[in-house]
């Protein structure tokens, strides 16, 4: 399989269904943007963290590739003329919802109370957690402004805005597990 195939070479590229779009079309930014946050959690994988976080990026990992095909699919295109859908793969479900629902439920059971916002930072493996969940909130805001356009499965959104509060408690849990220090962001009074 060659993976050049200069059909993109004057700006376009084809979605899932074959309909061809600029791209600089937001549905491009969406799921280029789930792939860059694909590529960060891979980062995250990659440092010495807890063998059981690992596990839960693998599968976030796998969650991604699904919400990547649903926003690279042209919505026009999506169901066959004999009714089946296009893209035959099970979509993001409640129960995946749920895993990270969990898994913060778990991790919050371990970290003292939330009164402030925090500084990114303190080790470098939190920063990059915390790259990552900036990563996940712009992919979020992108693929929220194309379902005003074009609509597509509501777990879908729902599952990228839990997965940004998902990265927010893992990069507190790795502050604690690594004993990093925890700035609290006190605004300065005038």
């Amino acid at each position: 399989m060659k993976i050049y195939t200069k059909t993109g070479d004057k700006g376009t590229t084809a979605l899932f269904g074959g309909t061809r779009v600029p791209k600089h079309h937001i549905r491009i930014d969406s799921y280029g943007t789930v792939d860059e946050l694909n590529s960060y959690i891979g980062l995250m994988r990659d440092q010495d963290i807890n063998q059981i976080y690992k596990d839960i990026l693998i599968i976030i990992q796998d969650k991604l590739f699904t919400v990547g095909a649903v926003l690279a699919t042209d919505p026009e295109k999506a169901i066959l003329k004999n009714g089946k859908e296009r893209l035959n793969i099970n979509k993001i479900s409640d129960d995946d919802i749920a895993l990270l629902e969990r898994e913060m439920d778990a991790m919050n059971l371990e970290l003292p109370p939330m009164t402030h916002f925090v500084l990114p930072g303190g080790h470098q493996t939190v920063s990059f957690c915390h790259i990552t969940r900036t990563v996940c909130r712009r992919a979020e805001r992108l693929a929220s402004a194309l379902n005003d356009l074009e609509p597509f499965e509501a777990n879908t959104l729902k599952y990228l805005n839990r997965l940004s509060d998902y990265l927010f408690v893992l990069a507190r849990k790795l502050s604690h597990d690594l004993q990093a220090d925890e700035v609290k962001w006190i605004p300065e009074k005038t």
